[in-house]
């Protein structure tokens, strides 16, 4: 249901554009977000955009540096992650929340998600 690209390796201080584009269904109207995974942690909420754009949330961990958007006509949401650190490594994972009453909500728990993608890799180091 939704392919992210655009990861890799990038050096502290660098910065990356996530994208994660949208298939099967129209991201217009949904809440959505990005997601990450560190080796041997929990997943973490990263961004989540309202159905209607309005409401836009972050993570503190990132707050200032990392910036989300979505373009409705090209079914694609992204995330500019700029002034990386180490502890921003991690598999990057985007989803939706579900068809239903609350669609149009963020959560803050990724459980509240559906239609994940496979993720994509990033990797900060020097």
């Amino acid at each position: 249901q939704f392919v992210e690209s655009g990861g890799g390796l990038v050096q502290p201080g660098g910065s990356l554009r996530l994208s994660c584009a949208a298939s099967g269904f129209a991201l217009e109207g949904y809440a959505v977000g990005w997601f990450r995974q560190a080796p041997g942690k929990e997943r973490e909420t990263v961004s989540c955009i309202s159905g209607n754009d309005y409401i836009i949330e972050f993570a503190d961990s990132v707050k200032g540096r990392f910036t989300i958007s979505r373009d409705n006509a090209k079914n694609t949401l992204y995330l500019q992650m700029n002034r990386l650190n180490p502890e921003d490594t991690g598999v990057y994972f985007c989803a939706a929340r579900p068809a239903g009453k609350d669609f149009m909500l963020c959560a803050s728990n990724s459980n509240a998600y559906d239609r994940w993608g496979q993720g994509t890799q990033v990797t900060v180091s020097s």
